[in-house]
């Protein structure tokens, strides 16, 4: 049983917070805990950087947290873009003969939806548009096309779509093994297989940002719940799953904070807070 940060005695320590959403710092219905703002207001009043760490698109990301969007980090698209505010410290693209080869690779094998995430909008086909509303929660900026092998944009990440649940079972017999080699290809969740360039992670994103920021890596805490965030979790100093997390994440942290449910990403900002002499005080 992993201890519980909310008793770690070096939680003043803690300069920056990189949390993912789903299921880490969202509910279960998708809600931000609340008055999520105003503790984020009071991290930087305290000289802390909070930082939402997702596959999802960093211009999704500063749509999800516009009222303090200059405010605060983002690790966007697994890792593969990396900004403080507005401004972008990293990004990492695919050869569009890369993304073209993956995407023939999902047509063929005729399981998924295969998404070409381009660093200003994400290129659908057309005949998956009945997901949009999957969709959309990831994507804000989204154009569906006849036909994807005609994109040439500038993209980050290429993913799949599965609506039927089954990515972890695609990624285990198939996915993985044929792309591993070349990519860092993960689940995140059980409908979604997200392909990054080789050495791109939440890991490697928090470690961008730590660099830019002047923040040693063992001040940081991440927390996470699912495979796509083990790297991030193992280079924080203060590495933590949420209690709903899969039991095998277990195994990748050295702590555990309350539940989604629970707002669990939100009780760490208090306790923090707290720790440092700033205390939160909803109005």
């Amino acid at each position: 049983m992993l201890p519980s940060l909310l008793d770690n005695p070096n939680l003043a320590s803690i300069k920056l917070i990189a949390s993912d959403m789903d299921l880490t710092l969202l509910a279960d219905d998708g809600r931000m805990p609340d008055h999520m703002y105003d503790r984020i207001r009071a991290l930087r009043d305290a000289g802390i950087v909070f930082c939402p760490a997702s596959g999802r698109a960093s211009y999704t990301l500063r749509h999800m947290f516009q009222e303090v969007a200059d405010d605060i980090g983002y690790i966007a698209d697994n890792g593969a873009s990396v900004f403080m505010g507005s401004c972008r410290l990293h990004t990492t693209l695919f050869d569009v003969s890369e993304y073209q080869e993956l995407l023939r690779y999902t047509l063929e094998d005729g399981r998924g939806c295969p998404c070409v995430c381009g660093v200003e909008r994400c290129y659908l086909r057309r005949e998956d548009q009945v997901f949009d509303d999957q969709f959309a929660n990831y994507y804000v900026n989204r154009v569906y096309v006849d036909d994807l092998s005609q994109v040439t944009a500038d993209v980050n990440k290429y993913t799949v779509y599965f609506p039927d649940f089954t990515s972890e079972e695609a990624y285990a017999n198939t996915y993985g093994p044929a792309w591993s080699s070349r990519y860092n290809v993960t689940n995140a969740g059980r409908d979604w297989i997200d392909f990054m360039k080789p050495g791109v992670d939440k890991g490697s994103g928090l470690l961008h940002l730590c660099e830019h920021l002047g923040i040693d890596i063992s001040h940081a805490c991440a927390i996470g719940d699912t495979y796509n965030d083990i790297q991030m979790i193992r280079e924080a100093g203060m590495g933590c799953v949420v209690a709903n997390a899969e039991p095998h994440m277990h195994t990748h942290a050295s702590n555990v904070v309350p539940s989604n449910n629970e707002g669990g990403v939100a009780q760490v900002i208090d306790a923090v807070l707290e720790a440092v002499g700033a205390p939160y005080r909803p109005a």
